[in-house]
């Protein structure tokens, strides 16, 4: 399957690729015809990843450290030769197994932070010169660049054990707001999606008694995502809201 919809395979860099919804996603980002770049912490997944699946790249870094921001960038920006549509799936949970809030270690609190916040702030800001580029090569085309940050409905309802992983999505919502309103006038829209419950590895973990038929299949999150994305980059768009 070719991508039909611009003539033009999209440049696409996903975060966490080799399991659950980011894997889903650069599957079906290669089944397009795209070019698309992953990133995950280890090197045997990534590499295996990257060999089942013909035309995707896989890049071994991990986004919740600062010192891995700029490498990772420069190999994204090497692969594709550009970016179109970045997308920030990685997430941690924080503590394992969920704990309230006042059970909560610090440095658990502060590593849900450090994957679900800091990460996507630092790759964005690392990649807004690719982004904005692009935008400008597409601009005839009438179409835009889009940074799709992943979010959740724990960044909205306050569930009991979910503080860490909750406060990390709540806030990974109102800056993607922000950076809509900020880098509009440069081409680049920002987008927080919520995927809904899906069966993936890290919702096992979360919550191991959930019965994985009453979950959404990883794929079909992904083409939901895919589909949005094609509106979502058209100038004039639907919008920040998920």
């Amino acid at each position: 399957m070719t991508n039909s919809s611009s003539g033009a395979p999209w440049r696409v860099a996903v975060t966490g690729g080799t399991s659950g919804l980011g894997l889903a996603l650069v599957e079906a980002f290669a089944a397009r015809g795209d070019k698309v770049a992953f990133v995950a912490r280890h090197a045997d997944k990534v590499a295996a990843t990257a060999r089942r699946i013909e035309g995707s790249h896989g890049i071994v870094g991990d986004v919740s450290k600062k010192e891995d921001t700029h490498a990772i960038a420069l190999q994204i920006g090497v692969a594709l030769g550009g970016l179109d549509v970045l997308i920030h799936n990685a997430s941690s949970l924080g503590p394992v197994p969920l704990a309230l809030l006042a059970d909560t270690e610090c440095e658990d609190f502060e590593a849900a932070l450090a994957t679900n916040l800091l990460g996507p702030f630092r790759l964005t800001r690392a990649l807004l010169g690719l982004l904005s580029a692009s935008a400008r090569e597409n601009a005839a085309q009438g179409t835009r660049s889009l940074v799709v940050n992943v979010t959740s409905d724990a960044g909205i309802t306050p569930y009991a054990g979910w503080g860490a992983y909750g406060v990390s999505k709540a806030a990974l919502g109102h800056m993607s707001r922000i950076w809509d309103e900020e880098l509009r006038a440069h081409g680049v829209a920002v987008v927080a999606v919520d995927p809904g419950d899906m069966d993936t590895p890290m919702h096992a973990t979360a919550l191991p008694e959930a019965d994985p038929a009453t979950l959404k299949r990883p794929r079909d999150a992904a083409r939901e995502i895919v589909e949005r994305i094609a509106r979502e980059r058209i100038v004039g768009g639907i919008g920040s809201s998920a």
